[in-house]
């Protein structure tokens, strides 16, 4: 068998090794930009179950299912954790109650609980509750400088110092499994013991619900695009 020139073999093979990136970028790409829905996804639910019809459903199930499905009682509706908690009727309604409490009524303002949210939501990689709540916190006067901190985990420097506190919180918690001496103490200083351990509630509240979300692979409502910088 005749033996192909050095420099002919050097220049294939050099062809050969830069096509093969190109071709595992094109493989990936559909599910990378979110343009094609894995295989065990219910396309009517936005995840790995189907929605559960109402008329299926015990009492406490009917009620869930009528608080996501009324207007404005949820950001995502059904297509999102109130759906999948249909599988959970009884721990809905006490989820449900917490949340509202911890959202609404434990003295936070709409701007901080959003930080609050917004940072769980980013140490999680949460995807679908980063979508859901970044446009929340703009509404809610978050600059989009501190947003982008929080997206690109960048420094905490020049950002409002109850934001900058909140954001190290939830580093610290989600990231570090470990709260500084000082960052507890700052934050005992501004919200006070009781107020602090809601807003460590409230953080606590949104990563469970990540892990629902991951869990059952939610995916992002029709027409929305993925705003974390996620691998």
């Amino acid at each position: 068998m005749r033996r192909l020139p050095v420099r002919f073999t050097l220049v294939l093979l050099g062809a050969l090794f830069a096509a093969t990136p190109a071709l595992a970028q094109t493989a990936a790409s559909p599910q990378k930009t979110g343009t094609a829905m894995p295989s065990d996804i219910d396309p009517k639910s936005g995840f790995r179950l189907p929605l559960p019809n109402r008329d299926d459903l015990d009492e406490a199930g009917k009620k869930a299912f009528d608080r996501g499905n009324a207007p404005g009682g949820t950001i995502a509706g059904l297509q999102g954790p109130a759906g999948i908690q249909l599988y959970s009727p009884k721990t809905a309604a006490l989820s449900s109650g917490m949340n509202r409490y911890l959202r609404f009524e434990a003295g936070f303002t709409p701007h901080e609980r959003e930080v609050a949210i917004l940072i769980t939501a980013r140490e999680m990689d949460s995807q679908f509750e980063w979508v859901a709540h970044e446009p929340e916190a703009l509404k809610e006067g978050v600059p989009q400088s501190t947003i982008d901190v929080i997206k690109y985990r960048r420094s905490t420097e020049g950002v409002d110092s109850t934001d900058a506190l909140i954001i190290e919180l939830g580093r610290q918690l989600w990231r570090d499994h470990k709260v500084k001496s000082e960052t507890f103490a700052q934050l005992k200083t501004v919200f006070g013991p009781n107020k602090l351990i809601d807003l460590v509630m409230l953080m606590g509240n949104y990563a469970g619900t990540a892990a629902l979300l991951a869990a059952v692979d939610m995916q992002l409502h029709a027409g929305k695009k993925p705003l974390l910088p996620i691998p």
